[in-house]
C-alpha cells in the first residue's frame, strides 16, 4: 500500500509553488497525496516566516500535526520553509516532533530526506539557500484554471523592514525559456490565467541579461495558445517604466491590472524604509499609469506604525489614500523583526497604535472600494467561473478587476448550468462591500 503525504503549505504564492514543486517530486515517486493531514501517514509543513503573525500561524500548525502524531494517526512530520531556513536549529530544538527539519535548498531532495525519516533517522539539514530550485515540474493545487507563475527567486532590495533577503538570499531570476517552457506546459494542461509573480517581478531578467525584461517576458507569455488572462503582480514603483506600461495597454491577454506596493507615501518614512519615492512622485507615477493605461486596476500595500511614523505622518498617508483612490489596497500594522535593520531603530510604536492606524486605513478603502464597485451597476464584466455557493444559491467567480485569493468575488445567477473554469458574461445588477452581484447574459 502506497504510503500516503499530505501537504500543508502556508504563506504566499511564492510559497505555494515551492510545495507544489515536492508534491509533484512525491507523487512521481510513488507516494499518495492526500489534502488532508489527518489521512496522511506523513505530512510536510511548508511554513512561512516573514512576519509575526505567520510564524505564529506555523508554530500552531506544527504543535497540531503534534498532537495528530501523538495520537497515532500521523507518523512523520517534517518541516521546511521560510521558518526553517529562518530558524534553522532553534526550529528543530522547538519542535522535538518534527522527524525532519530542513531548509528551502533541501525541498529539491524532498524523496531523499522522506527516506531518511522512513529509516527512523531524525535528519536536519540546511543546504545552501542558493541551491533552492528555480523551476521545475509542478501539481496545480489551485483551481485547475489558474496559477502562479513564479519568474525568480528571492530579494537584493533590502528593505529595512523586510527579513526577505536573509530568508530567500539575493534575487535570482528563472531563465526565460524556463519561464515559457513552464508556462505552456501549464496552458496545455488546462491552465488559462497566468498569475505572474516574484519579490519584485519589475527587475525580472536585470541579473541575467543586465536589464529588465518583463516586457518581454510579457510579450512572450501572450503569445501561448490556451492562456486567456496575464495578471502581473509585485511590481515596484521605481521599476515602472513606460514600455512595461506600452506593453500592459497593447496586448488583450494581459488584464488591465497592476499591483505596485509602496509601504507609504512619507518621503522621510520611505527613506528610512529604503523605499523609494515620495507623496509628488508616487502621485505622478499613479496619474501616469492611469494616463497610458486607460480603466487600470491599481493595487497597493501599505504599513502603518514604522519606527518613528508621527500622527502627522500618518494623516499624510490617510489623506494620500483618500486622493489617489486605488482601486484595491492591502494595510497591514508593521512587525518587528529580528535581525533587520529597523528592529533596532529607535521611536518604535507600540503595536495597538500601529493596528489602529491599520484599521483606519481599511475602513477608508472600504468606502472607496464602495463607491467604485457602485460606478460598475449596470457594467457588462466577463468573469471565470470558480464555484456554486449552495447556501446562496448562485455561482461565483471572478473579472479580470480581481486577483485570485486577495480581492473580490462577483456572485452572479444563471439560467443554465455553467462550468468551473469557463469564461461568461456578467451584467452587473447590486454590489455588497468588496463584491459585485450580478447575472449572467451570454
Amino acid at each position: 500500500m502506497a504510503i500516503k503525504v499530505g501537504m500543508v503549505s502556508l504563506g504566499c504564492s511564492k510559497n505555494l509553488v515551492d510545495s507544489e514543486r515536492m508534491l509533484y517530486k512525491l507523487r512521481s515517486h510513488g507516494y499518495k497525496l492526500v489534502t488532508e493531514p489527518g489521512l496522511a501517514d506523513i505530512a510536510i509543513v511548508n511554513t512561512c516566516g516573514f512576519i509575526k503573525s505567520a510564524k505564529e500561524e506555523a508554530i500552531e500548525t506544527i504543535l497540531e500535526l503534534g498532537k495528530l502524531k501523538n495520537d497515532g494517526t500521523l507518523k512523520k512530520i517534517i518541516v521546511t520553509g521560510c521558518l526553517a531556513e529562518r530558524y534553522k536549529e532553534e526550529t528543530a530544538e522547538l519542535f522535538p516532533e518534527a522527524d525532519a527539519v530542513v531548509g528551502i535548498g533541501n525541498t529539491r531532495d524532498i524523496v531523499d530526506i522522506l527516506d531518511h525519516v522512513l529509516s527512523g533517522e531524525r535528519y536536519i539539514c540546511f543546504a545552501p539557500k542558493l541551491d533552492a530550485e528555480l523551476s521545475g515540474d509542478r501539481i496545480v493545487s489551485t483551481l485547475p484554471f489558474f496559477t502562479y507563475l513564479k519568474i525568480a527567486e528571492g530579494c537584493s532590495n533590502c528593505c529595512t523592514y523586510c527579513a526577505i533577503p536573509m530568508i530567500r538570499g539575493k534575487f535570482r531570476s528563472v531563465p526565460m525559456e524556463d519561464v515559457l517552457k513552464e508556462a505552456r506546459f501549464l496552458a496545455e494542461n488546462g491552465v488559462t490565467e497566468l498569475v505572474v509573480i516574484a519579490q519584485d517581478t519589475a527587475l525580472y531578467g536585470k541579473d541575467l541579461y543586465g536589464e529588465p525584461k518583463l516586457p518581454e517576458l510579457l510579450t512572450e507569455l501572450c503569445k501561448i495558445d490556451g492562456i486567456k488572462w496575464i495578471r502581473t503582480l509585485y511590481c515596484y514603483p521605481e521599476r515602472i517604466t513606460n514600455e512595461l506600461l506600452d506593453v500592459i495597454a497593447r496586448e488583450e491577454k494581459l488584464v488591465k491590472y497592476l499591483e505596485i506596493p509602496i509601504q507609504h507615501c512619507n518621503g522621510d518614512i520611505l527613506k528610512r524604509m529604503n523605499r523609494w519615492g515620495d507623496a509628488e512622485k508616487l502621485e505622478a507615477l499613479f496619474a501616469k499609469i492611469r494616463e497610458r493605461i486607460p480603466g487600470v486596476i491599481l493595487r497597493t500595500t501599505l504599513i502603518t506604525g514604522f519606527p518613528g511614523e508621527t500622527e502627522e505622518q500618518f494623516n499624510e498617508l490617510a489623506e494620500f489614500v483618500q486622493k489617489i483612490r486605488f482601486d484595491r489596497l492591502g494595510c497591514f500594522a508593521y512587525s518587528r523583526e529580528e535581525g533587520t535593520p529597523a528592529y533596532s531603530f529607535p521611536d518604535q510604536i507600540d503595536e495597538e497604535t500601529a493596528a489602529h492606524r491599520a484599521d483606519i486605513i481599511m475602513q477608508q478603502q472600504m468606502l472607496i472600494s464602495c463607491e467604485n464597485n457602485e460606478k460598475l451597476l449596470g457594467a457588462e464584466l466577463e468573469a471565470v467561473v470558480e464555484g456554486f455557493d449552495k447556501f446562496g444559491e448562485c455561482w461565483f467567480g471572478r473579472t479580470p478587476l480581481d486577483a485570485p485569493d486577495i480581492d473580490g468575488k462577483v456572485f452572479f445567477s444563471s439560467e443554465k448550468p455553467l462550468e468551473i473554469g469557463k469564461y461568461v458574461k456578467i451584467r452587473i445588477t447590486d454590489t455588497l462591500d468588496y463584491d459585485l452581484i450580478g447575472e449572467v447574459i451570454s
